[in-house]
């Protein structure tokens, strides 16, 4: 578990008075955690997350300041989009002053001070050869806005390597290999104290890990992004993550598989919750609702029933009342006849007639009769069109122009009189063969489901098969045929094959001389021959089509499970659609195979993820050269006691990992002894409390005077004992 995921925002301590003002205060100012206590004491009073980030509040817009991680119950009302966490550092190297005062402030207000002032000295961890205007800043900070009395800065290195050789686990001369949160170091110690000169710094740490165990889920399971926050990859990674021993060897393992690396294999469960089980229905059940939908469908068919027979009555009562108008327009006198009409609503006799007619064809189509209306249009149509049935010769060049209007709109009207008709008839037609297709289906449900489904088996291929012969046999693809269809000389029936004799019979005659095609009645005549509307096979497919598409969109209504084959083309097959899968218990699941070990592979090998620098274990070496005094006894002395410490060395396996790669930098049966630290994340703050509380300290201290009289130029020529 990371040492800040369950980290809350601390209680203010209240015993800051009770401690006297030459008590120092001891501060381990880590990349990734702040930790701040007493000298003397074995834990430090407040840790926290050495971050800030300033939300606005949801109601009131107002900026505010928030150091560490907080209560999720908190962050809720404030809107953290446009704010994401600042670390005061880069590299394990402060540089920005500005966040460092906000953390400074919330940790001294922790502790119990009140206001700006502070008066304790402060010893402050910092990293390897750190920069002296990064040391200079810090110092003007806690000297002019703390009025802290005295200062003084030591490497978190040192102090973790002295605090375990008072522990006995590693001696005066050895090599502290601390790889942190941002950056990893090598520190050879001779007599207890570093030797900077000979030390070693990769910038690859904790951090670039997490980074990469997340980029490496995420493209793994992008669904599940949401879940795989920085706080909880953290997690995981310290949880699951170890050092393999032989990386390729371990990545070969995993490529065979096998109960090895089932073995090794991890799992996290994300929450999931079970869709509810839906219990088929029983026989009972599905005869209940077959009953209720017969009902139904019964109550429906005696609706319409009705009020088809109510619409029936309405057209002979109205059919019977234009009737009897007309009858009773017959009676009445010229003079008297606009005066009637007026009263009826009508304009004139025309106009009652053509509402018959229009009554009486509803009428018709009501009753399912076909609409005769020919015989008694007849009159009418000759008193719409007098001049149709006059010999040209007795009319004039005016009235011949009429008589051809006449005659245009007579076609024209007949001819959307028929096609209405037969439009008609056709909706009787499949209205009836719907009927028939209802009771049989009412007779014998499965069966006729059943051949309705061979129908439409039926129909497809016949009409593929026809789109297939109407396509060019063969398709190549270098010499690949692509197709084992037939020729196209097989394919045309009798009326294409005469169609193509012709056209090359034409052709060959013409070819010898000059071509004269069209001047003779016979070249028309063959024209006509030759015409692709000679042609009736090509009506079939139509009629085949369109009862294939009755049959698919019947087959629809009646059975939900059936899907039509798509159109994907003659030469191509169909697929199965996917369906939609229900999500289940192993969709939730994320699991760890490879990635933990590939993860923290990048402290030995930084250019995986694009950092040409030295690994842990080069890094040994490096500095063994670097180092100034040389001798295999001094160098013996110092491969025997290697220390690994910092956040990164809780890997299982990494002492193991870096004993063998040191020892293949040096020489053959050298000295070789690797242990890790008692607490690698604790030790720092430990052995800098515990320096802090001896005599030692305050004679390595300086104070505000020598700061301001000395200024930077004794800052740069600081530089602390660990041993007096």
């Amino acid at each position: 578990m990371s040492s800040f995921s369950k980290t809350r925002r601390p209680q203010r301590q209240t015993d800051y008075d009770t401690f006297p003002p030459s008590c120092p205060i001891v501060i381990d100012n880590g990349a990734s955690t702040f930790r701040i206590g007493w000298a003397g004491e074995p834990n430090p009073r407040i840790t926290f997350r050495n971050v800030v980030q300033r939300p606005r509040h949801k109601a009131t817009g107002e900026t505010v300041t928030m150091v560490g991680d907080q209560d999720p119950a908190l962050m809720k009302y404030f809107d953290c989009t446009r704010s994401s966490y600042r670390s005061p550092f880069d590299n394990n190297v402060v540089y920005q002053f500005e966040i460092m005062e906000y953390i400074l402030d919330y940790a001294f207000e922790r502790m119990g001070a009140d206001g700006s002032r502070v008066n304790h000295p402060v010893l402050i961890t910092e990293c390897a050869c750190n920069p002296v205007q990064s040391r200079s800043k810090m110092a003007e900070l806690l000297f002019e806005n703390y009025g802290v009395p005295s200062v003084a800065f030591g490497v978190d290195a040192a102090f973790c390597y002295k605090y375990n050789q008072r522990l006995g686990i590693c001696d005066k001369d050895g090599l502290a290999l601390c790889s942190g949160f941002s950056t990893s170091h090598a520190i050879p110690f001779v007599n207890g104290e570093p030797v900077f000169e000979a030390c070693c710094r990769t910038n690859i740490g904790g951090y670039h890990v997490t980074d990469y165990l997340k980029q490496l889920l995420s493209l793994k399971y992008p669904n599940h992004m949401p879940n795989l926050s920085w706080e909880k990859v953290e997690e995981l990674k310290m949880e699951h993550c170890y050092i393999a021993q032989d990386y390729c060897s371990e990545v070969q393992l995993f490529q065979r598989g096998g109960n090895e690396a089932e073995q090794k294999t991890r799992c996290w469960q994300l929450p999931w919750i079970p869709p509810p089980m839906e219990e088929r229905p029983s026989g009972e059940e599905i005869a209940r609702k077959a009953a209720i939908k017969e009902k139904q469908g019964q109550r429906l068919r005696d609706m319409a029933a009705l009020k088809k027979t109510n619409r029936i009555s309405e057209l002979e009562t109205e059919l019977e009342g234009l009737e009897f108008l007309l009858k009773e327009l017959e009676n009445v006198k010229e003079s008297e006849v606009q005066a009637f009409l007026s009263r009826t609503g009508y304009v004139s006799k025309q106009e009652i007639e053509s509402a018959i007619v229009r009554v009486t064809q509803s009428l018709r189509r009501s009753k399912g009769e076909p609409a005769e209306v020919e015989e008694k249009t007849e009159s009418s149509a000759t008193e719409k069109y007098p001049l149709i049935n006059i010999s040209d010769n007795m009319l004039l060049p005016e009235q011949l122009k009429e008589k051809r209007r006449q005659l245009f709109l007579k076609t024209t009207s007949e001819g959307r009189q028929r096609a209405k008709q037969k439009r008609f008839e056709e909706e009787i037609e499949r209205e009836k063969k719907n009927q028939q297709d209802e009771e049989k289906r009412l007779e014998n449900p499965a069966l006729y489901l059943e051949q309705l489904r061979a129908k439409q088996r039926e129909l497809s291929d016949k009409v593929e098969q026809r789109k297939r012969l109407k396509t060019n046999g063969s398709r190549m693809n270098g010499n690949q045929n692509l197709s084992s269809n037939v020729g196209r000389g097989e394919r045309l029936n009798a009326v294409q094959k005469e169609r193509m004799r012709l056209l090359t019979t034409a052709a060959f005659d013409r070819g010898k001389g000059e071509d004269t095609f069209g001047t003779k009645e016979e070249d028309w005549q063959l024209y006509k021959l030759m015409s692709k509307d000679n042609d009736d096979d090509d009506e079939g497919p139509d009629v085949d089509e369109a009862e294939l598409v009755r049959v698919t969109s019947r087959l629809q209504d009646l059975d939900p499970t059936f899907v039509p084959k798509l159109d994907l083309g003659s030469f191509q097959t169909v697929s199965d659609i996917p369906r939609v899968r229900p999500l289940t218990k192993e969709d939730f699941q994320i699991t760890f195979g490879v990635e933990r070990f590939r993860c923290p592979e990048i402290l030995f090998q930084p250019n995986m993820v694009g950092v040409d620098q030295a690994g842990l274990d080069e890094m040994a070496g490096i500095s063994m050269q670097r180092f100034p005094l040389k001798g295999n006894a001094i160098e013996e002395r110092i491969t025997n006691s290697i220390l690994v410490t910092g956040g990164s060395s809780r890997f299982p396996g990494i002492v193991e990992r870096l004993e063998a790669g040191i020892r293949k930098v040096r020489p053959f049966e050298s000295l070789i002894r690797v242990v890790r630290a008692s607490d690698p994340v604790l030790d720092a703050w430990r052995g800098a409390a515990a320096f802090a509380s001896s005599g030692q300290f305050y004679v390595q201290t300086f104070n505000r005077d020598d700061y301001f009289k000395k200024g930077e130029d004794w800052v740069r020529q600081y530089r602390l004992r660990y041993t007096i």
